[in-house]
């Protein structure tokens, strides 16, 4: 049996780095293969392409508890040092688990940035749940304020 479970969640982080600091992290392959897939569970990282502009998009491909994942995304709005929207789905060994909207939105604040992570998510047939998603979220955003610690 086939099933679609509908959520949204957001998440607020502020770190304490530029405006612009934050947003660059999102922005380069450079940038952002040193912090996004940084997880313990994460065994390898075998793919991983980045086209930051709007009508661009991001692929990623991990191996993480035997399983292979899929990340592929699609950018429909970017606005330099203020948001990112994006559409993307995820992959497990092949199966599709789910297809999300997901946006940033950055705001200075004193002693650093503000931001707000918001998903829109359809996770499929039970390969996935919004809770899980939200932690795996919880656990990149952790990795990108590591990234902006040991890059200041």
């Amino acid at each position: 049996m086939s099933s679609a479970v509908h959520d949204t969640f957001a998440i607020e982080r502020t770190y304490p780095a530029p405006i612009e600091r934050v947003f660059a992290a999102w922005a380069s392959i450079e940038a952002k293969s040193q912090w996004f897939g940084d997880d313990a569970e994460v065994e390898s990282i075998d793919e991983h392409t980045l086209d930051f502009r709007v009508g661009g998009g991001e692929h990623l491909t991990a191996k993480a508890g035997g399983s292979v994942y899929e990340f592929d995304s699609r950018y429909y709005d970017i606005v330099e040092n203020e948001r990112m929207v994006w559409a993307y789905e995820m992959y497990v060994d092949g199966r599709r688990m789910s297809v999300s909207v997901g946006s940033v939105e950055l705001t200075p604040v004193p002693g650093g940035t503000r931001l707000v992570m918001t998903e829109q998510g359809t996770y499929l047939d039970g390969l996935d749940t919004s809770e899980q998603r939200a932690a795996g979220t919880r656990e990149f955003l952790e990795s990108l304020a590591r990234y902006l610690e040991r890059t200041a």
